[in-house]
C-alpha cells in the first residue's frame, strides 16, 4: 500500500480529516494559511468525499491525518466480513463463554450479542505449549492443512488464529499460518501473537477476532484511499490517539475502532492548553456530531485505559477512555409504544439525513428541532457555502407532525426534542464525572462537533 507518485522535496500542507456519519470535516494548515471545509459524508465509499474535499480546499499532495470510522461502524452494524477462528484443541467455545459476566445482575433471562464467528467456523487444532512457551504437543500440520482445504472451499473472507500460550512462543501460530496462506492464498490473517501478545486467553481471542472481522472491509477502504491520495503521505490515527501508517492500519484495523473520537480528545485537550495558559488544564470534552455525542474527562490529562468494551466486545489494547451515546444532530425523533417522545439512537446520517437537508428524509430530527427553534441560521449553514441549503419549511412540517401525535405545536415538540437529546448527552457527563468521584465544576467544558455548542449552555 506504499505511494508510487514521487513526493515533493519540500514540506508539505498538513490537512486533518475526521470522517464522521454525517460530515467529513477537513482542516488545512500551509504555512500561514489556515482554511476548513466540510462536506458530507458518501457513506457507500468515505474516501469520495475525502477526494472532495481535498479538491475544494486546492490540495494535491498533502501531509494527511486521518480519523476514520470503518472499524467501528463494521463492529456497531454487524457488518464485517465472514471470519472463522483457529484455536487450540479444547478452546473453540472460549468467545461463547467469555468471563461469564451477567450485564444484568438482577434479570432471570440473559441475552447476549452472537459472537462474531459463527459456532461452525470456531475451529480447533491439535497443539499445545505450556505456560512458559515450551512445545508440550507438537502442531499436527497435517490437521491445519485440512482445515486450510476446509477454508478454501468455503466463503470465509478472514480468518483469526489464536493458540494457547501463543504470546509466550509463536512458533505454531506462524508455522500455521504458513501452511494456510499456501491452502488459502488471499485470505487475510490475524495472528494474536502479533496482534495482542499478552495473557488473557478470553481477551487475546476475542481482540484477534475483532482485527479479522474489520479487515477486509478496512483494507479495501485504505486501498482505494492510497490509490486516490497516491501523491500524499497518509496516516491514521489510533484509538490511543496516536498515528500509524496505511499498511500497519490495514493489517492491524483493530486499533482503530476509535480512531476518530480519539482525534476528537487529543485536539481538544491540545486547544485548552493553550486557550488556558495551562499544561495540564481539568477539561470536559463533549463532542458532538451528527450520530453521536462522544465525552471525555481529562484531569490534567488525556485519560487512556489497556481494557474496553466496543459493541460488547472486549477489547485489550490502548485506547482513550471515551464514553459515547447515541445523540447527535441527525437523531431521530420518534414517539414510543407508550406515547412517550425519544430522540435517537438511531439516525438520519448522511443519506438521506435530516428532514431539513432536502435530500429525501421524513424523520424529524435533532437538527430538524434547532432549527425550527431559531438556534440555526439556514442562511449561515456550513458557513454560508456549499450546496447544502436548509428547507426551514420542511423542518417544521415534519416537527408538526410529531407535535400532532403529541397534542404540541412544532415549537413545542421541537423544544422537547433538544431538552431529551440533552438529557441523554447529561447522562453521559454524569457518568464520566460524578459517577467517578469528580466534581464536574471543576472542570471546564469544551464543546465541538457540528452540534456541540449548540447544546454546551444547557448541558453546563
Amino acid at each position: 500500500m506504499t505511494h508510487a507518485d514521487p513526493l515533493p522535496a519540500g514540506p508539505l500542507p498538513l490537512v486533518g480529516i475526521d470522517v464522521g456519519g454525517t460530515f467529513t470535516d477537513f482542516v488545512l494548515l500551509d504555512g500561514d494559511r489556515l482554511a476548513v471545509h466540510k462536506a458530507p459524508t458518501t457513506p457507500d465509499d468515505q474516501s469520495r468525499a475525502i477526494v472532495g474535499g481535498l479538491a475544494a480546499l486546492g490540495v494535491t499532495q498533502a501531509e494527511i491525518v486521518h480519523g476514520m470510522t470503518v472499524a467501528t461502524n463494521a463492529l456497531l452494524e454487524r457488518r464485517g466480513a465472514r471470519t472463522a477462528l483457529i484455536t487450540t484443541a479444547g478452546f473453540a467455545d472460549v468467545l461463547a463463554i467469555g468471563r461469564q459476566n451477567r450485564p444484568h445482575l438482577y434479570r432471570l433471562s440473559q441475552t447476549r450479542p452472537a459472537p462474531l464467528v459463527a459456532d461452525a467456523w470456531r475451529l480447533e487444532v491439535p497443539e499445545r505449549l505450556d505456560a512458559n512457551g515450551d512445545v508440550l504437543e507438537a502442531l499436527d500440520e497435517a490437521a491445519v492443512a485440512a482445515l486450510g482445504e476446509k477454508l478454501a472451499a468455503s466463503d470465509v473472507e478472514s480468518l483469526a488464529l489464536a493458540l494457547l500460550f501463543a504470546f509466550r512462543n509463536p512458533v505454531h501460530e506462524e508455522r500455521a499460518a504458513a501452511i494456510l496462506a499456501a491452502t488459502c492464498p488471499g485470505l487475510p490473517i490475524s495472528l494474536s501473537s502479533a496482534i495482542l501478545p499478552e495473557y488473557r486467553e478470553v481477551e487475546r481471542t476475542a481482540t484477534t477476532v475483532v482485527n479479522a472481522y474489520v479487515q477486509p472491509l478496512v483494507g479495501r477502504y485504505l486501498a482505494r484511499l492510497a490509490q486516490a491520495l497516491a501523491g500524499s503521505r497518509v496516516r491514521i490515527l489510533q484509538s490511543n490517539g496516536g498515528a500509524i501508517g496505511l499498511d500497519q492500519a490495514a493489517a492491524q484495523p483493530v486499533r482503530l475502532v476509535l480512531s476518530g473520537p480519539a482525534g476528537g480528545v487529543v485536539g481538544a485537550f491540545a486547544v485548552a492548553r493553550q486557550a488556558l495558559d495551562d499544561a495540564a488544564p481539568p477539561i470536559i470534552t463533549l463532542d458532538m456530531g451528527g450520530t453521536s455525542t462522544d465525552v471525555a474527562l481529562c484531569p490534567g490529562a488525556i485519560p487512556t485505559s489497556a481494557e474496553s468494551t466496543i459493541a460488547d466486545l472486549p477489547l485489550r489494547l490502548p485506547v482513550i477512555d471515551i464514553h459515547t451515546v447515541g445523540a447527535g444532530g441527525g437523531s431521530i425523533a420518534a414517539v414510543d409504544a407508550g406515547g412517550g417522545l425519544r430522540a435517537g439512537p438511531a439516525s438520519a446520517g448522511a443519506v438521506p439525513g435530516p428532514v431539513c437537508y432536502g435530500r429525501g428524509g421524513t424523520e424529524p430530527t435533532v437538527t430538524d428541532a434547532n432549527l425550527v427553534l431559531g438556534r440555526l441560521d439556514p442562511q449561515g449553514f456550513l458557513g454560508g457555502r456549499g450546496d447544502l441549503q436548509l428547507d426551514v419549511a420542511a423542518a417544521r412540517a415534519a416537527m408538526a407532525r410529531l407535535g400532532d401525535r403529541l397534542g404540541l405545536s412544532p415549537e413545542a415538540a421541537a423544544l422537547g426534542v433538544v431538552q431529551i437529546a440533552n438529557a441523554t448527552m447529561e447522562r453521559a457527563l454524569r457518568r464520566v464525572s460524578v459517577e467517578r468521584g469528580y466534581d464536574p465544576r471543576r472542570f471546564c467544558l469544551l464543546p465541538f462537533g457540528g452540534a456541540g455548542p449548540l447544546h454546551a449552555c444547557d448541558l453546563a
